[in-house]
């Protein structure tokens, strides 16, 4: 008699992950327990399920990311990831627990009724936090550029001519600015050097993206050229 195929759902945290577990057939699916979210709680539980070539594993994507994917993988244990904003709700279900949702997701992936994700490769990741880092920056240049004109406002600076700020004809104003205060002039100061350090840094990021993009398209450009 061959093993059944365990339905494994895991309800993920930063610290805990909650184990359900539903047979395979119309079994009602089961609570197993809560185990740590480390690598060596991960493998412990696996091995106490029983055959790996048995066991069906799946989470939700979320803020943890994918290290227990493909923890998993190297386990050589059969793992998806589930797309949560595509899981079916039950009418009126609005309390969630992690006993409740590692039970539904079991249930659910045995029933095929669950939508994963594409899991990016490590350097598709490290490249999607590379652009995540710029896109931080961006909104860092955004802020300081607020504090600066918030400041001139109070202290009834205008520019000579009425055109779009943030222009270089903008920019060669303020480095012309002088205050008679020197409490004054330090602040703006301050405040013009941070939005000058920030713009370097998306520079920065800006080029190591652009190299990092060249590695991983031109393998795959080449390729064509040579068809």
């Amino acid at each position: 008699m061959k093993d059944t195929i365990k339905y494994v759902g895991l309800d993920v945290s930063k610290e805990k992950i909650a184990v359900a577990i539903a047979d395979e057939g119309r079994v009602e699916p089961r609570y197993w327990g809560m185990i740590s979210n480390t690598p060596e709680a991960v493998t412990k539980l696996m091995k106490k399920l029983g055959n790996k070539e048995n066991l069906r594993v799946c989470y939700e994507a979320g803020p943890t990311g994918y290290a227990l994917y493909r923890l998993l993988l190297t386990l050589n244990i059969h793992c998806t990831v589930i797309a949560p904003s595509l899981i079916p709700q039950r009418p009126g279900e609005r309390i969630k627990t992690d006993r409740r949702d590692s039970i539904r997701l079991a249930q659910l992936f045995r029933a095929g009724e669950l939508t994963s994700v594409y899991v990016p490769t490590p350097e598709d990741e490290a490249l999607r936090d590379l652009v995540r880092c710029r896109e931080d920056a961006k909104e860092d240049e955004l802020r300081a550029k607020h504090r600066l004109s918030k400041f001139l406002l109070r202290n009834n600076i205008q520019p000579p001519s009425k055109g779009k700020k943030w222009t270089v004809r903008y920019y060669r104003w303020l480095d012309t600015l002088k205050f008679e205060n020197s409490k004054l002039n330090v602040v703006f100061q301050e405040y013009y050097h941070q939005i000058k350090e920030i713009q370097q840094r998306i520079l920065r990021l800006e080029e190591e993206i652009r190299i990092q993009a060249t590695k991983v398209f031109m393998p795959q450009s080449s390729k064509l050229y040579k068809h």
